[in-house]
This record gives C-alpha cells, structure tokens and sequence, in this order.
C-alpha cells in the first residue's frame, strides 16, 4: 500500500513543477515589435514597402507595428490605400514621427492620424495638407470638391481614434502645421517621446479601440524589435522615382538612340540608351505626369528640326528650347517639391538636349546633301587634264588616275575638261571654256 500512496505523490510535485516552469517561460517571452522606417514620399514603391511590412507583422502575429515616419508628403491616391490598410490591420498600428528635426507633411500628416497610436519626437512637426493639383488650373467648384473630399476623409478616422477633428481638418483647408506640444496639446497625438524604446514602454498597457470597435490592450514593454528593411528592389525603384532622375535618364538615353542611328553597328549606345529611356518611362508611369507637358516636348522636337529645315536665324531653335524647358519643367504634377523636376534640372537638360540635338540634326541634313566623295559617282563634275588627245577618244587625268575619255568637241593635249557622264571604265566629258 506505501508505493501506491507515493505515486500520486510524485506525479503531483512533477505536474507543479512543469506548470512553474511554463508560466517562467511565458513571463520571459517577450512582446515583439515590427519596425518599419518610412523617410521617402509617399508614391507606390513606399506603399509596397509599407504593405510588405504589415504582411510581415499580420503574419508572425507581432503585438505592433511601429512606424519611424519622415516624410514631406505624395500622392493621396496612395495615401488612400495606405490608410484603408491601417484601419483594417490585425495588427495594431504605431505611427511615430521620428527623429528630431523630422516632419510628416501633406500625405504623412493623413498617415500620422490613422494610426492607433500617434506619436512624434521633441522637435518635429505635422500638417500642412491641403490637396495641390499641380500644373493644372481648376476652376473654384472643382477645387472645392476636392478640399471636401479630402477633409472628409481625414474626419472620418480622426473621431474615431478620439483626435481632434476640427484641428486636423485644419491642417487640410488652411494648410496648418503643428509641433509635437502643439500637436499633443490639441489632441491629434496621443503622446511625445524622445525615442522608439521610451515610446513603447509609455504605451504598454494602454487600452485602444480599434476602428473595427474592438478594444485591444498593447503589450510593448521591453518589446523585441524585429525591423523590416528596404530590399534591393525598394531601394533602386525608389531611386528612380526621383523626377529629376527620370527626366535626365530620359534626355541621355535619347540622344544615346540618336547616336546608334548616325553609326549604326555600334550597339553599345543604342542598348544603353534604350535601357535608360525604358527605365525613365517605367518611373514616370508611376510620377503623376501632366500630359500637355507631353505636347510641349513633342512641339519642341518639331521646332528644331524645323530650325534645321528653314532659315529662321535661330527663331525657331529658340522656341523648341523653351517649349523643352517648359515642358521639362511640368511634366511630372507633383504635390510637393520632391515630387517635381527642379528649375535647374529642367534648364540643363533642356538647353544642353536642345543644342545637342539642332547641332547634329543640322550634321545629318548636311552629309545627306553632300556629294558622295567615293566610287564612281565622285567623279561627276571633277575637272580632267587631257593627257592624249580627244579625237573624240583619248585620255585624261582625274585625281591623279589616268582614263579612257570621250569628247563630242575635239580637245587637244593639256586641254582642260570636265567629268559629264561616267560609262563603264569610259569618261564622257566637254571641254572647258578657255580662261
């Protein structure tokens, strides 16, 4: 009887031990923490980045999201997307502005705002998000319509998350910017923090309510940081995404094409240029590009072959430079500085293309109505010295080579010719006028 009362005995310190040891195993696991580092305007490669890293945190179940943000603002049509991911992310999403001297401008400020939790750094500021159609003019209905728009939008997150909806519609109809205490003291962000690590052990334990409605108590503290990095792809597409780039990329690997047509057989150039066109076209379809800019440099194209084409003193090589320029300058409508081609940029390239492009159009219409200076053909209209007498049939000398020669008009020895015909091997040619 001894064993079986030692039996239950045993299995029960064993079973206790187990659970101690499980529950010391569940305290030392700790909250992890994606960390995505957004410091680009907001254009499709960066909502890429942002959709892999929310993908990443969806699919290891991590406890946030953290956004380090520092932008100048982008395109709202990718804002949209961006937002709508956030208000639908498993995940709870941390957008924090970041670091001191940083901004979430236009685009960012919508991004900052749809956030569970809003954050910036001592030092940083938020807003000025009016909408800009850039390079189109627009009537007041028009503007209108798209200022309501997008301050819906902003409204229709903000109260929810418990922001300010006044202030915020702000920073759309009166482009207002805010700092961090400014910001914080208006109720569009939730708190200030110096750093990643103190923000995320301010927040833990905080209850939230997500824009589902459910509500979701964060655990951050001490949290593990599992940061999403840019791949080679983000990094080089995001690269092109610079109009100044496209633009310049654009302008090379044309003039590139023009040389491989003028030597052909080279192949270098016109597989270089080629490459360089296609890649300026594949970041300009991703740019909101303003097509009458398009018609501008289509006219510039035709006024300087114009200007090769007929005496205009310079006029028209002139006017193709400016539509160039002009053009250039437009063709991507940007709603922000970062996201337009620079006065500079489109002045180089377009005075420099310009004159490149008159100067060997000019070359390639003069060889084509130059006489050919080989073969057969050369010898039309070279003047001949009669070596033996035209009678009517002798020779003459032509470019050092003596031949057989034809003449309708006698001509005697050291007579002076012309080259009128070529047959065969046989010169027909007249006599020249004595001096």
């Amino acid at each position: 009887m001894k064993p079986l009362r030692i039996l239950p005995f045993r299995t029960a310190a064993l079973a206790l031990l187990l659970l101690v040891l499980l529950g010391v195993r569940a305290q030392a696991a700790k909250p992890v923490v994606v960390v995505l580092h957004l410091q680009d305007t907001i254009q499709p490669i960066s909502e890429d980045y942002f959709n892999r890293a929310l993908d990443h945190a969806a699919q290891i179940k991590a406890d946030a999201l953290l956004i380090e943000l520092d932008t100048p603002g982008g395109l709202l049509s990718t804002t949209r997307n961006m937002v709508g991911r956030i208000g639908a992310s498993p995940v709870p999403v941390i957008v924090y502005v970041s670091p001191e001297g940083a901004r979430a401008g236009s685009a960012g400020f919508f991004l900052l705002e749809s956030a569970d939790i809003a954050a910036m750094a001592p030092g940083t500021n938020a807003g000025a998000s009016h909408p800009i159609v850039e390079g189109a003019k627009l009537d007041d209905t028009t503007k209108q319509k798209i200022e309501n728009d997008t301050a819906a939008l902003l409204r229709s997150y903000t109260a929810q998350r418990g922001r300010n909806p006044k202030a915020a519609e702000d920073a759309v109809r009166n482009s207002k910017s805010y700092t961090a205490q400014e910001a914080k003291d208006l109720g569009l962000i939730d708190l200030i923090a110096p750093d990643s690590t103190t923000l995320l052990n301010q927040i833990d334990g905080r209850s939230i309510t997500r824009m589902s409605g459910t509500k979701t108590v964060l655990r951050t503290r001490d949290a593990t940081l599992d940061p999403v990095t840019p791949t080679l792809r983000d990094r080089v597409l995001g690269r092109l995404m610079n109009p100044d780039l496209a633009v310049l990329m654009l302008v090379i690997g044309g003039l590139l094409i023009y040389l491989e047509f003028n030597a052909p057989g080279t192949i270098v150039p016109g597989a270089l240029g080629t490459l360089l066109v296609l890649l300026s076209l594949f970041a300009l379809n991703l740019l909101p590009v303003h097509y009458t800019a398009v018609m501008l440099l289509v006219g510039a194209a035709a006024l300087m072959v114009l200007e090769v084409k007929f005496t205009s003193h310079g006029i028209l090589g002139f006017a193709g430079i400016v539509c160039l320029v002009l053009g250039m300058l437009t063709l991507v409508a940007g709603p922000v500085p970062e996201m337009r081609v620079h006065v500079g940029t489109a002045l180089a390239a377009g005075v420099a293309f310009g004159l490149i492009t008159i100067f060997l159009v000019r070359l390639a219409v003069r060889a084509r109505h130059n006489k050919s200076l080989v073969g057969i053909d050369a010898l039309l209209g070279q003047i001949a010295v009669v070596t033996k007498s035209l009678e009517p049939v002798g020779q003459v000398m032509v470019h050092g080579e003596l031949w057989e020669a034809h003449s309708a008009t006698p001509a005697p020895r050291d007579t002076r010719v012309r080259v009128t015909a070529v047959n065969g091997l046989t010169l027909t040619v007249e006599p020249l006028p004595p001096a």
